[in-house]
């Protein structure tokens, strides 16, 4: 006999041969309890007796918990109506993975069900649903805010009858749908690159619709690649109309714009830069003060001047955040009468900036700076390497100016001294390759070349770590709302595993690590062959730095202040600085403090990642497309990273990542070596580590995931010692078919319940052997191994003991 009433009885007798309580009751009783209850619980109190009901109650919760309707904590379950909502932005990755990003809060992690809402970086409100056997939070959009993407490219696809364009990473779940009409008017096949437009977003039960802006299928593909990523990232690609008339307004500094500013143009400021530069935000100067220490002049384009609160080009520019800077193109914040005209500081025109004016001493300490608006005349355009040869002792590498090469001369000591002063405060300095590509005419890599920093890069780098620094302190002092660079110090879980790979080098590394602990590392450590590889495991333990209203120092760069001051023509966060030193000079109103400070940090933060990211995707995917012109090919690389699931190789002439999956190895049972970042071989003992160098081939590439595999051919270093032996025995179906299939899955599973609204199905992957981390190491080698050496000893004893007792029979 039920002891509950159901509102909604009627319905559930419709639906079920033997009801259980609706989600209405389910509700309203964990509302009248008031207290978090269990799945027991519950049968309890509806007095459920038959199992059937019990598995269907079961299900109903997991519903109720995907669906948003209860949190669930463990083995609890309470009414999700009664916890907070965030707003939050969605990131996905390239494997798949969604997370809810919260200002200030761990993230959630959406599963496939809340993906279908959303493509990467819209706005939601999400609340938390869940917390999982490993402690992940999962959540629930309750509402999307703002869809970033507008527009997609991708290939034409058709799917029992119906016609999709399949976008890429990271928006690959979410096909658009498209008329058959459509295609046939736009006379597109399928297979080809197509722009939509989307129409109607998605919900959580059907797909996006869209229409059709443009063929691209006479491009190549790599002429496809950036525009695709801006679609696909959601980045502002074109300036509207009303902000390119506001820029254009503009003209060339006046008497009038000249007012109330420091007259610098007789200053003989040059801008350094790099030889395929367009925008010079940044000039300096250096002079020897009497009776001893130097007077730095650090002059940057004073784009507040032109970009004002209020106006349309402030709105775009805040939107965009920062300039997105892809392989051979460059999406700016600022239209190009200013990016690239009135706030560059080019040379040989009067340009209207902001400096900091610094003092040091002889010992390279900052004794006196202050800051103010000013008018320049760049007196030479110089390249680093231009700088490094003249400072080299090429005297025609640099205009014959006596005042720009005495500046020069007094830069270059300048830095020298600076130098003693970082190595003193211990800031890192990582061995890393950077690497730049060059290209052909359709935009495909033509070479990945090592970018090596000279001089006057670090000459450079030095002067604009002393007006940042400068600048974090002006405002510390005088109080001004402003947002710093905030690098936060390693968390404990990330120093243990440092902790544990350093101890097996032989150096000592403490529970909190000091910056100069870190560079202790570094040092001992530069001048092995692998010291790529093993700073790398260094940076991973850092934290990701972010825009804060709150100084909280600067890590890295060992700085107990630091802030962004000299890039305000790229990155609106100096913008936002250099007018509130402008409004503290002028005891103005500070344009922006509170609450709306802290919004503005995390939406700066977000544009910066957002940046960054896609400009990865479009590197990798070029990389990619690369190597696929090297399948089958042979080359020498060095083993970067190890993980359970195999070795992240980077090739040596080519500067390209892949990976070996464990299966590759050999013949072996391979066991992951944390503390030593190694897989060992548990039947012959093989090992491989950081800094290995191995022979390859390249055996597959996938576009769409960005991954390139490996095929292990030979081990030729151990511990920086050569090893001679024979190639491992890898079947070839393992080498090649199996690449793919074979790779860790690494999507999460969404909770299950009973009453579904469904998409179209999704078209299963290919059945794959399973994963060789997967095995148990019950029937492996190793065991085999070990059972036949127990053997051997067991005969051997036995043989003993036989001539044993035949010479005592014999005595």
């Amino acid at each position: 006999m039920k002891n509950w009433e159901d509102p909604e009885a009627k319905a559930e007798a419709q639906r079920y041969e033997n009801p259980i309580p609706s989600r209405t009751l389910i509700l309203e009783t964990l509302e009248q309890m008031n207290a978090p209850q269990s799945h027991a619980d519950l049968v309890e109190k509806f007095d459920i007796a038959d199992q059937k009901s019990i598995d269907a109650l079961s299900h109903r919760l997991s519903a109720m918990v995907r669906d948003g309707q209860l949190m669930k904590d463990g083995h609890r379950f309470q009414p999700a109506a009664e916890l907070p909502e965030h707003e939050a932005t969605v990131y996905i990755n390239s494997k798949g993975f969604g997370t809810a990003s919260i200002a200030g809060q761990d993230d959630l992690m959406l599963p496939e069900r809340e993906l279908r809402l959303v493509f990467n970086g819209d706005q939601v409100k999400v609340r938390q649903t869940s917390v999982d056997r490993k402690g992940k939070a999962w959540g629930f959009i309750t509402e999307v805010l703002q869809h970033r993407v507008k527009q997609i490219i991708g290939k034409v696809t058709v799917h029992e009858g119906e016609y999709f364009v399949q976008p890429g990473n990271p928006n690959a779940h979410q096909p658009i749908t498209l008329e058959k009409e459509l295609i046939e008017h736009a006379k597109v096949n399928v297979g080809d690159s197509i722009r939509v437009a989307i129409d109607d977003y998605p919900t959580r039960e059907e797909l996006a619709t869209g229409h059709i802006i443009q063929s691209m299928a006479d491009k190549a593909d790599t002429e496809i690649i950036i525009p695709q990523t801006i679609l696909e990232f959601g980045l502002p690609y074109e300036f509207p109309e009303e902000v390119i008339e506001e820029a254009e307004r503009f003209k060339e500094p006046t008497a009038k714009d000249r007012e109330g500013r420091i007259d610098l143009r007789d200053l003989p400021l040059v801008t350094i830069d790099g030889e395929d530069a367009r925008d010079f935000d940044d000039a300096v100067y250096a002079e020897k003060r009497p009776g001893g220490g130097y007077r730095v002049v650090v002059a940057i384009a004073d784009v507040s001047h032109y970009v004002r609160i209020g106006k349309p080009l402030d709105d775009e520019a805040q939107e965009r955040g920062t300039s997105v800077y892809f392989p051979h193109y460059v999406l700016p914040m600022l239209p190009e009468a200013l990016s690239n005209g009135l706030c560059s500081l080019n040379p040989d025109v009067d340009r209207l900036c902001m400096v900091c004016d610094l003092n040091l001493s002889r010992a390279g300490r900052v004794t006196k700076f202050e800051f103010y608006p000013s008018v320049m005349h760049s007196q030479a355009r110089l390249t680093y390497t231009q700088v490094a040869q003249y400072l080299d002792g090429d005297s025609t590498a640099v205009p014959e100016n006596r005042d720009v090469r005495k500046s020069l001369n007094t830069l270059y000591q300048l830095y020298e001294t600076l130098k003693g002063l970082r190595a003193e405060r211990h800031a890192m300095e990582f061995e890393t390759v950077e690497t730049y590509m060059t290209f052909d005419e359709l935009g495909g890599i033509k070479e990945i070349l090592p970018r090596s920093r000279n001089v006057a890069h670090k000459l450079i780098e030095e002067c604009m770590l002393l007006a940042n620094v400068a600048a974090a302190e002006y405002c510390l002092k005088n109080e001004v709302p402003m947002l710093y660079r905030v690098h936060e110090a390693p968390e404990f879980s990330r120093i243990q595993k440092v902790k544990d790979f350093v101890k097996l080098l032989g150096l000592p590394f403490p529970d909190q690590p000091t910056q100069a602990d870190y560079q202790k590392v570094i040092e001992a450590t530069k001048d092995r062959i692998d010291a790529p590889s093993i700073h790398a495991v260094l940076l991973r333990s850092m934290m990701q730095a972010y825009y804060g209203a709150n100084n909280l120092g600067h890590y890295g760069l060992a700085y107990e202040a630091y802030t962004h001051f000299t890039s305000p023509i790229r990155r609106y966060p100096d913008l936002l600085l250099h007018r509130a030193i402008k409004a503290s000079l002028t005891t103005k109103k500070y344009p922006l403090s509170g609450a709306a400070l802290d919004d503005a940090g995390e939406h700066f933060s977000a544009t910066e990642r957002r940046a960054d990211e896609a400009s990865r995707s479009v590197t990798s995917w070029l990389k990619c497309h690369y190597l696929q012109q090297h399948l089958g090919e042979e080359f020498v690389g060095t083993i970067s990273a190890v993980a359970e699931f195999g070795l992240f190789v980077t090739l040596k002439d080519l500067y390209v990542d892949g990976m070996i999956h464990v299966s590759q190895l050999g013949d072996d049972y391979f066991v992951y070596d944390q503390p030593s970042q190694s897989l060992v071989g548990q039947s012959r003992g093989q090992t491989f580590s950081l800094g290995d160098e191995v022979k390859i081939k390249v055996a597959a590439v996938n576009l769409e995931e960005r991954k390139i595999d490996f095929e292990l051919l030979q081990q030729l270093t151990h511990a920086g010692r050569a090893i001679r032996s024979k190639a491992p025995r890898v079947a070839k179906t393992q080498a090649s078919e199996q690449v793919f299939s074979e790779r860790p899955s690494r999507q999460a599973a969404a909770p299950t319940g009973d009453e579904n609204g469904e998409r179209p199905p999704i078209k299963k992957k290919p059945k794959g052997k399973p994963s060789s981390y997967s095995k148990k190491p019950g029937k492996n080698t190793a065991a085999k191994s070990e059972a036949k050496a127990k053997d051997k000893v067991k005969k051997k004893a036995k043989a003993k003991k036989k001539k044993s007792n035949a010479k005592a029979k014999d005595e």
